[in-house]
């Protein structure tokens, strides 16, 4: 297979993160090996790796031994149930012959031989805390449990095993009885968990070993990259296709738990604003009848169970990703619905800002989720159009234009991408003409894409808003426009920093042998390209740094591409030629000095500060988790009381809040439907909050701050040194 031929053969696609399931047990007598059809597929997806990855010639055959690490880890994630001397086994009988026995021979035997020393110790441990669970547990003491254990080491014997795991059953029984559970009931919540994982133990399948494995070794040379069993491939058509009904998010399995990865814009869940990426799922209900916990079931079980009828409902019971104490629980209602274009479509509003002179200032916001294209399934607007995000976002500008407003916001916080044609078009609204990203393949080939049209859509000033989750196509937008000189970029400490483009190859298109073959296969999803803005520097790792960085809690969660292992770098290519700069000083400095005055002095700094600290004191805390009932019950009645005294702060400030008024081209979103809230949930309480069917949430403090900094700007305009609207770059040089 030649080089040409997998370039002929590259078909672009969103990049969505789909990782593989974690596995868990199967029955001990069962025995797996490497079939034929997936040794070709081994050897096939090696192929690909050497010779169309766009990280190929960084990674070398000898780096292939860290898949054995990798592989006991995606297992044993908070390495509970392998040694320190099965790491050592497995590391000289396997480590240095994984490339060739996968790329030569294409046997993977070895993901099976791993699978079932696994299996072994996990079932023994299981029928060991079986009997545990029988006896009394002394939760007077001041012992405490490490509750992230990716990073530690596995125990070094069994007997240092078992006090893990004395410790382990103490974790969870604890958290249970913080939930006003008694202890026999918190005992068999517990043994039904494990109950779970050994049923778990029979339903594992070679494919699910193998997709784990050859994902580790895709994952050598990016985190982006991966293998697709034949399954989790059809179920990735059905999730690029949208046409899944069910709650709209992307979830994988981590450790034996259900994660979500992503929302998809316009779905149920992102419409109900109370599931958040990084959110553990617990348990999954139907209408009227008990939960099912889904900690250590097969993802794929999930999923059935989450999916249903359109306009039912799924009970959801949830770990939230910010929680600061591993025993939070909150349940979420959900109700089942296909992704409609007017659901996720972009939307827009006129806010009164104050301004020095006490006149409100109109100026405008467009919150857009995500670069989509023209509608494909009969979904059209109030008008019977069918259009993409570039010519919403025109007409949306074109009628806050005809309201009169004075400055605009461009709102791309937890937008993960899209259509990259789409944030080129979007770009070329705010810009004369020129490049907008450039894009360079595995063989150092360069290509410039940019707006060709010298039409602009909206001259005035512009701030672009952005958070963590911010990611490809949005950190194209906010560089480009960075880049130009046209807007001032305001948010986290940076973007989300994904700065690579994949494409999925199924293997049958791949390999005539399997193309022959009647059997399913699976695919691969590769990284080829790698994003840089018009100015040369790459939006990978670090992504786009705003001008003017706002506090933020997302700051302190592992959010980002930079917190992923085998992350590619941050490089610079030559600069394209294009009509701008960035902000000069003399712009910037004046307008961050005020903005670090407000960040001083004004009270809602002060709030959001202090939820930022307690958060983070918080976190620092939870490393170390104690296994004292009566301490963790105390601690837990304190930071209910933080909250409590945070959200009466938050209604006090929100009463302050900008008036608007909203502009949508379709229909408002339907109600959220929201759960009786309980006395064990965990509340939500914090500036990120939305606000029960609204659009816009009360208090949202970086949004108000990045009005402020446009009404700054505008005054900048009239100061004698920029006089000419044409010396301020926040304005566009040619009239619309």
């Amino acid at each position: 297979m030649t080089t040409a031929f997998f370039s002929k053969n590259l078909r672009f696609v969103a990049a969505f993160i789909l990782l593989g399931t974690s596995a868990v047990l199967s029955a001990a007598d069962r025995k797996f090996s490497t079939s034929t059809s997936l040794s070709t597929e081994a050897r096939t997806l090696i192929q690909l790796l050497e010779q169309a990855h766009f990280n190929r010639d960084a990674v070398k055959s000898s780096d292939y031994t860290e898949v054995i690490s990798a592989y006991m880890g995606d297992l044993d994630g908070q390495r509970l149930f392998f040694l320190a001397s099965d790491k050592s086994e497995f590391e000289k009988k396997y480590g240095n012959t994984v490339y060739e026995n996968a790329s030569f021979l294409g046997n993977i035997d070895a993901a099976y031989q791993i699978y079932a020393t696994y299996e072994t110790h996990a079932t023994a441990r299981i029928n060991w805390v079986f009997d545990e669970l029988k006896k009394d547990f002394d939760l007077t003491t001041d012992a405490t449990y490490r509750t992230d254990r990716t990073k530690a080491d596995w125990p070094s014997n069994p007997a240092n095993a078992d006090e893990l795991w004395h410790t382990r059953l103490k974790f969870e029984l604890v958290a249970e009885l913080l939930n006003k559970k008694p202890i026999e009931e918190a005992k068999k919540t517990v043994r039904k968990r494990y109950e779970q994982m050994l049923k778990s133990l029979s339903e594992t399948e070679g494919r699910d070993l193998a997709e784990i494995y050859l994902g580790c070794i895709a994952r050598l040379y990016d985190p982006h990259s991966t293998y697709f069993s034949p399954e989790t491939f059809e179920e990735f058509g059905i999730q690029m296709k949208l046409q899944l009904v069910g709650i709209g998010a992307m979830l994988a399995m981590e450790d034996d738990n259900c994660i979500v990865k992503e929302l998809v814009p316009g779905g149920p869940a992102d419409l109900g604003r109370q599931l958040r990426p990084n959110d553990r799922i617990i348990s999954v209900g139907q209408a009227g009848a008990e939960p099912v916990e889904v900690i250590g079931m097969k993802l794929r079980k999930v999923v059935e169970m989450i999916r249903g009828e359109k306009g039912s409902q799924v009970h959801l019971f949830i770990q939230p990703a910010d929680a600061t104490d591993p025993s939070a629980r909150r349940t979420i209602i959900i109700t089942r619905d296909v992704v409609k274009l007017n659901s996720q479509r972009a939307h827009a509003a006129i806010f009164q800002v104050p301004a020095a002179d006490n006149v409100p200032r109109p100026l405008g916001v467009i919150t857009l989720p995500t670069f989509y294209g023209p509608a494909a399934d009969g979904d059209t607007d109030s008008d019977g159009g069918k259009t993409g995000a570039t010519q919403d976002i025109a007409r949306l500008i074109g009628k806050l234009k005809e309201a009169g407003i004075d400055g605009l916001v461009l709102d791309l916080r937890r937008n993960g991408g899209g259509y990259l044609n789409e944030a080129i078009d979007l770009a070329g609204l705010f810009i004369k003409s020129g490049p907008v990203v450039q894009v360079k393949d595995y063989t150092g080939s360069i290509q410039i894409d940019g707006d060709k049209s010298s039409a602009i859509a909206y001259t005035g000033p512009l701030a672009v808003l952005v958070d963590r989750f911010s990611a490809s196509a949005s950190e194209i937008v906010a560089g480009a426009l960075q880049n130009y000189g046209r807007a001032i970029v305001i948010g986290d400490t940076s973007t989300h920093g994904k700065g690579t483009v994949q494409t999925v190859m199924e293997m049958k298109n791949i390999s005539r042998l399997l193309a022959n073959s009647p059997a399913k296969t699976g695919a691969a999803k590769i990284t080829i390209q790698k994003f840089y803005l018009p100015g040369g520097a790459s939006t990978q790792l670090k992504g786009v740094v705003p001008d003017i960085v706002l506090p933020s809690i997302e700051d302190y969660l592992p959010i980002g591409e930079a917190s992923l292992p085998h992350a590619l770098i941050w490089d610079q290519i030559p600069t394209s030629f294009f009509d701008g700069s960035l902000l000069e000083p003399k712009v910037l400095s004046p307008l961050r000095r005020a903005s670090l005055e407000r960040q001083n002095t004004l009270e809602e700094f002060d709030y959001l500060r202090r939820n930022i600290d307690w958060f983070k004191l918080r976190l620092e805390a939870q490393k170390l988790v104690s296994l004292n009932l009566d301490n963790r019950q105390k601690q837990k009645a304190a930071d209910a009381e933080f909250r409590k005294t945070m959200k009466a702060e938050r209604d006090r400030l929100a009463a302050n809040d900008f008036g608007f008024k909203e502009y949508r081209l379709g229909p408002p979103p339907s109600p959220r439907i929201k759960a009786p809230k309980k006395d064990d949930d965990e509340g939500d309480d914090t500036e990120t909050a939305a606000e029960e069917n609204q659009s816009y949430p009360k208090l949202d403090i970086h949004l108000r701050e990045a009005f402020r900094v446009i009404v700054d700007a505008m005054e900048l305009g009239k100061s004698r040194d920029f006089t000419d609207a044409a010396k301020l770059p926040l304005t566009a040089k040619s009239k619309s």
